[in-house]
C-alpha cells in the first residue's frame, strides 16, 4: 500500500521507533525554493509537531541525530549542527512524547552548546555503560585553518549534557562537508571529506577520547579531488566501504587488516558519467547486517526537487551490499536492487546511531553507578535566562516547576562549576538575579534541578 510521509529532503534525516518498532517521530532538513533551510520534526501522523519547525539546519547530509534521553523513556534529544556556511554551532532540542496525546511536542529547541562553525559530520555512540551517549563532531573554520582538526566530544547522561573535551588530531581540513562513522563495536571512527580525506581513529567509549589517527588519504590540494562522500564499516569491522564522485561514481572496499590500507583498495562498483552523472551517495549499515547505498538521478541540472514526472530505476531504488563481511567482489553489491515502495532517493540516508549497542563488558565503566531516579514531569517546566550587559546580571526565571528544593549550578564552557546555590522552592516559580561581575567572556550553562526535574539553558557574555 502507499506510504504516507512528510519527508522531503535531499540530505539529513533521522527517525526513531519504540521497542516494538512503532514509529515515534522523524526529522529532516528541509529546503524550499524560497531558500528556507531548516530542520523539521514530524510525528507518527506525518504532521509537523508543535514547535517542530525552524530548528537549526542547512540541508546538508550529516547535520541531525536523535536518541532517547538517558533514564527517561518519554524524552528525546535532537542534536543539530550549523556549518561554516550558516550561523555555526552545535544545538540541541528536546521532544516530549507524552505530550499531544502521545504524538509528541518539541518542548525546547535550538539550545546552543557551541558557537563555532562545524563540519557536516555529526554522529553519536553509546557510552561503555550502555545507557549514556557520546556526541562527536568536528570543527571547520574557513578563516582559521589551524583549528580544522579539532574534534568535540560531549557526554549525554542522566544528569544532562555535562562533559566535553576538545582534541586536535588527524589532518587539517579545507572543507566543511564530511562524514564521521562508528563501527559496530563503537571503538573505531572513519572520516571522509569531499576533498578526498580518508582517516581512521580509535575511540574510547569510557572517556570519549579519540586517538591513534591513521591517514589513508590526505586531502587533495589540486582539482579534480575525489569526493569521498560517504563511508561505512562492515559488521565485523574488517572492511571499510567508501563511495566516491563527482561525475563518474564508484564504491571501493578497503581491507583494514592490510599492512598498507590504501593499496588494498578494491573497486566494487562504478557507473560512468555518460550513463548517470553524480549518482553516488551515502552508505549505511542496517540492522540486517547489509549496507545500503543511496543515489540520485541526475538529468543535467541539480536534481532537487525532482519534477513529478521523474521516476526511474536510479531514484526509486537503493543499492545493497549483501555480504559486506566478505573480501572484494564477494561482498555481492547489487545496484538499484532495493525498491522504495514508490518513493525516491537523493544522496542522503538516515543518520541513526546504533540504539542497540550495549555496555562494553569488562571495561572500567561497563556498569551504571549512582543512577538517579528518572527525571519526570518536565513537559510544562521551562526556564528562561536573559543576560543584561549593562547590569552584568543573568536573570533566571523558572515556570511550572515542582518540588520543594532547588539546586542552581552554572558551568563555564570547559564544564567547570563556577557558581552553585541550594535553596527552597516556592512552586511553580523560581527566580534568581545572578551577579556576573568579573566573569570572563564566553558561553555559560545554567542548570536548575528540583526533586522532579532538571532544566538547562545557556547564555553568553560578550
Amino acid at each position: 500500500m502507499p506510504i504516507s510521509t512528510g519527508l522531503r529532503t535531499r540530505g539529513s534525516c533521522a527517525s526513531i521507533s519504540d521497542a516494538s518498532g512503532n514509529l515515534l517521530f522523524y526529522t529532516n532538513d528541509r529546503a524550499t525554493l524560497s531558500g528556507d533551510y531548516t530542520t523539521v520534526v514530524y510525528n507518527q501522523l506525518h504532521s509537523i509537531m508543535p514547535n517542530g519547525d525552524s530548528i537549526i539546519g542547512e540541508d546538508w547530509y550529516n547535520e541531525i541525530i536523535t536518541f532517547p534521553m538517558p533514564s527517561n523513556d518519554s524524552l528525546y534529544y535532537l542534536f543539530s549542527i550549523s556549518t561554516a556556511l550558516g550561523p555555526g554551532g552545535l544545538y540541541y532540542s528536546i521532544i516530549n512524547m507524552n505530550a499531544e496525546n502521545g504524538n509528541g511536542d518539541v518542548i525546547s529547541k535550538n539550545n546552543q552548546l557551541l558557537t563555532l562553525p562545524m563540519t557536516d559530520c555529526l554522529n553519536a555512540v553509546k557510552h561503555s555503560n550502555g545507557r549514556d551517549w557520546w556526541i562527536i563532531t568536528r570543527r571547520y573554520d574557513g578563516s582559521n585553518a589551524t583549528t580544522n582538526n579539532q574534534f568535540y566530544s560531549y557526554l549525554i547522561s542522566h544528569t544532562g549534557i555535562t562533559n566535553y573535551q576538545v582534541q586536535n588530531l588527524g589532518s587539517m581540513l579545507n572543507t566543511g562537508l564530511g562524514q564521521l562513522k562508528f563501527n559496530r563495536e563503537g571503538n573505531k571512527i572513519a572520516f571522509t571529506s569531499i576533498k578526498g580525506t580518508l582517516e581512521l581513529f580509535d575511540f574510547d567509549r569510557c572517556s570519549g577520547t579519540i586517538s591513534n589517527p591513521t591517514t589513508i588519504y590526505l586531502e587533495f590540494t589540486s582539482p579534480p579531488a575525489p569526493f569521498r562522500f560517504s563511508c561505512e564499516f562492515s559488521p565485523n569491522s574488517e572492511y571499510l566501504y567508501v563511495s566516491n564522485f563527482p561525475d563518474s561514481s564508484f564504491i571501493y572496499q578497503y581491507d583494514l587488516n592490510a599492512p598498507n590500507i590504501a593499496l588494498s583498495e578494491t573497486l566494487i562498483w562504478s557507473i560512468p558519467k555518460e550513463i548517470q552523472r553524480n549518482s553516488g551517495g551515502h552508505l549505511k549499515l542496517a540492522p540486517d547486517n547489509k549496507i545500503y547505498f543511496s543515489s540520485v538521478y541526475y538529468n543535467g541540472s541539480f536534481p532537487y526537487p525532482y519534477p513529478d514526472s521523474v521516476y526511474n530505476m536510479y531514484n526509486m531504488n537503493l543499492g545493497v551490499i549483501n555480504s559486506p563481511d566478505s573480501l572484494g567482489v564477494a561482498c555481492d553489491f547489487q545496484p538499484y536492487s532495493f525498491y522504495l515502495g514508490g518513493k525516491r532517493t537523493y544522496w542522503g540516508l538516515p543518520n541513526n546511531p546504533d540504539y542497540d549497542l550495549g555496555p562494553l563488558l569488562g571495561s572500567p565503566c561497563d556498569t551504571l553507578v549512582s543512577l538517579a531516579p528518572p527525571l519526570i514531569n518536565i513537559s510544562d517546566a521551562t526556564i528562561f535566562v536573559y543576560y543584561d550587559i549593562g547590569w552584568q546580571t543573568a536573570f533566571i526565571n523558572g515556570h511550572h516547576l515542582q518540588g520543594t528544593k532547588v539546586n542552581l549550578k552554572v558551568y563555564d564552557i570547559s564544564g567547570k562549576i563556577i557558581f552553585e546555590e541550594n535553596g527552597k522552592l516556592n512552586p511553580p516559580y523560581y527566580t534568581k538575579n545572578l551577579n556576573c561581575t568579573g566573569w570572563a567572556k564566553g558561553m555559560y550553562v545554567v542548570s536548575v534541578e528540583t526533586e522532579k526535574e532538571k532544566l538547562t539553558k545557556k547564555f553568553v557574555i560578550e
